[in-house]
């Protein structure tokens, strides 16, 4: 795959990805009206899997066989995204406010760039890294008006989630980097595993669910479109884009929620956040064709 001709195409996934990931906040409130949350998490990345296992089946199945240490790291990605990241996250966030929280979340690159450094040798360039602490720079100021520590525990608990995504999005690289293993596969067999292994914790802790029809219609939208078809997307990407330069992507998700709140429900952003969201884009954009020099 020719890395010049393919990199403006994965930076749209990216961006994409983001989009999607941002209308997550509201379906997800949604969809706890009918669920309680490890059930709808575990329910809505089990039915990722299952919704993803024909097309693999049909595109033939795992005829390449994967080696055992790839099996190994497609289990590591599942354990580490859907059960233990959003296992604590889900646990974590009850303690903490909804702002904390998402501006917590921004803060994956940071584990993200040492992993990468230590882990696949892509070191950024000077560049890339002023990028990204404009990017944090921006996002602090933007959720600056909510921020709170109040809850240590919930800060410590989320933590370990946001390291548990770092070491998904590495394992993910590389693993699309090396092509090992194709799309389809790395999206679906850690779905599999965490989602599952999710599924059965949730049942385990929480009553059994009683969805609606309107639960279950949010339920299939959030495990085809905000799930499946997403990671599909976000995972294709990692072929070409590091997991610092995808991460950071995504972190315009949280500004692209407060943008449809701000539309939709009429809530105005403060001077502040406007500039901390500006300082955002110009970070994102630096890192994206930031690799060209400065190194």
């Amino acid at each position: 795959m020719d890395l010049e001709t393919t990199r403006p195409l994965a930076i749209a996934e990216g961006l994409l990805v983001s989009a999607i990931w941002a209308s997550s906040p509201v379906i997800v409130k949604m969809g706890l009206a009918h669920m309680e949350p490890l059930t709808l998490a575990g329910v809505r990345y089990f039915a990722a899997f299952l919704v993803l296992l024909p097309l693999m089946a049909r595109r033939g199945g795992l005829r390449s066989n994967p080696a055992p240490g790839h099996w190994m790291r497609l289990f590591l990605m599942g354990l580490c995204a859907y059960t233990i990241g959003n296992g604590t996250l889900f646990w974590g966030l009850q303690f903490l406010p909804a702002t904390t929280g998402s501006f917590l979340l921004t803060l994956i690159p940071l584990p993200v760039l040492f992993l990468a450094i230590i882990w696949l040798r892509e070191m950024p360039t000077r560049r890339q890294v002023m990028g990204l602490l404009v990017a944090l720079g921006g996002s602090a100021l933007f959720f600056s008006p909510g921020l709170s520590a109040e809850e240590p525990l919930g800060v410590g608990v989320v933590a370990l989630g946001l390291l548990a995504f770092a070491v998904f999005g590495i394992l993910g690289r590389e693993v699309a980097r090396e092509r090992w293993v194709d799309t389809l596969p790395l999206t679906a067999i850690p779905l599999g595993f965490g989602g599952g292994l999710l599924l059965l914790l949730a049942l385990l802790l929480e009553r059994a669910p009683s969805p609606s029809l309107t639960g279950w219609v949010i339920i299939l939208w959030l495990a085809v479109i905000n799930t499946a078809f997403a990671y599909l997307l976000y995972n294709h990407s990692l072929q070409v884009l590091t997991a610092l330069e995808l991460n950071l992507l995504l972190n315009l998700a949280p500004l692209e929620t407060a943008l449809l709140a701000s539309f939709l429900l009429g809530e105005r952003l403060t001077p502040f956040q406007v500039i901390g969201m500006m300082m955002v884009i110009v970070g994102v954009a630096v890192v994206q064709w930031g690799r060209g020099g400065g190194g």
